[in-house]
């Protein structure tokens, strides 16, 4: 599908729905689009994958917050497999977690839905990791590639991950058989019903180990470091947690990874302050400077900008420079700079600076005598938020 929809949409849940709610409507369309219900169909294929992705974003809390902040831009390709590039065997191997009941074995002849008596996979999933990274505005203007050092559980160089001595330390569970589930019939009023547990022998593996690894005694992983190189999106803010799907602690035997989740923190400009979009710069010239005009430099995000101050300008003018803001994460958008004009007025004055001051105070020209025209305070904000 060319334009992705919104995930709370697929699902037909709201923004406020609890996981509950979330976890029965992925049931209700999951059970709707089902391929063995819908054999051949493409397009319920194509929703059946679509509502899968969805619920792997909404039924975690962080990605959840992630995308209810940033839409599916904030996602990227970092979000699990947040990027459309599910496949149907990720799919069909989460049935267990999310339906409980072989609801597909039972509906469907055993086929693949429900785990059908295939074992759900090896090993056990890794957890996930946050760091936090600091960038500057330059950074977060034009996007930035990080490299990090991540201490956390790596795959066992020695075994590859098997936590296996070799790939023949391994005998078939006998009680599951191999499958990794263990399955109970049971007859009520509607009839047949089929229940299925993970097997506790072989915590679904449907293998045991008969020799393990010496180097990490089974498990697989061992305690290690791992450079991580970070692609960050121009237009990130403070708060926002980006997803980099498998580069957290490796699983166990083999186990998918887990997620590295960044936070982003800003650090602050010497000069500029952020409002949103905007870059803001607070400009201090003089009374001699304001009457008669002046051509002064600015900082920029991104180096230096000249501006011309007319003469007559008043304290509190705001001259806007287009663009020279932060990009938009989810758009084309680009924010403006924000020139604040501050008139400095002397706080301590000479007794010659006092006389010439004295003699300009009758004048006519130095009398307050504002224009309609010109806008007030509260005119001015609205402008710049308008």
């Amino acid at each position: 599908m060319s334009t992705k929809r919104d995930f709370y949409e697929i699902l037909g849940v709201s923004k406020t729905s609890s996981q509950d709610e979330i976890k029965k409507a992925y049931r209700k369309v999951a059970m709707q689009y089902h391929p063995d219900r819908n054999p051949g169909n493409k397009e319920a294929e194509e929703h059946f994958k679509e509502a899968a992705e969805a619920y792997e974003v909404l039924s975690d809390p962080d990605k959840r917050g992630q995308y209810d902040r940033f839409g599916h831009a904030g996602m990227g390709n970092r979000g699990g497999h947040a990027g459309g590039n599910m496949n149907m065997d990720d799919i069909f191997s989460n049935f267990g977690d999310i339906f409980g009941e072989d609801i597909f074995g039972s509906f469907f002849g055993g086929g693949r839905g429900g785990g059908g008596g295939n074992r759900r996979g090896r090993g056990t999933r890794g957890s996930n990791l946050r760091v936090k990274i600091k960038l500057n505005f330059e950074e977060i203007a034009k996007g930035a590639n990080k490299k990090i050092k991540v201490k956390k559980h790596v795959t066992c160089t020695t075994c590859n991950g098997l936590g296996a001595k070799d790939k023949n330390a391994f005998q078939t569970c006998t009680t599951c058989q191999g499958s990794g589930q263990v399955r109970k019939v049971t007859q009520t009023f509607l009839g047949q019903m089929q229940t299925v547990t993970t097997c506790p022998t072989c915590n679904g593996e449907g293998q045991i180990i008969t020799n393990k690894c010496s180097s990490c005694k089974g498990e697989g992983r061992q305690y290690g470091e791992e450079t991580v190189s970070i692609d960050i999106p121009a237009g990130v803010m403070e708060g926002m947690q980006l997803s980099m799907s498998g580069k957290g602690n490796a699983g166990e035997r083999g186990g998918a990874p887990g997620d590295l989740l960044i936070l982003i923190e800003e650090e602050p400009h010497p000069e500029l302050q952020r409002d949103g979009l905007n870059v803001a710069y607070d400009l201090h010239i003089s009374f001699p400077e304001a009457a008669f005009g002046i051509q002064v430099e600015v900082p920029t995000i991104d180096g230096k900008a000249k501006i011309k101050v007319p003469p007559g300008t008043q304290s509190g003018k705001i001259f806007r420079l287009k663009g020279k803001g932060f990009p938009s994460v989810n758009s084309y958008e680009k924010g403006d700079q924000l020139i604040h004009v501050n008139v400095w007025t002397p706080q301590t004055l000479t007794s010659e600076e006092k006389s010439m001051l004295e003699k300009l105070q009758d004048s006519g020209n130095f009398k307050p005598n504002p224009e309609k025209s010109d806008k007030g305070f509260f005119e001015k904000v609205k402008d710049i938020f308008s």
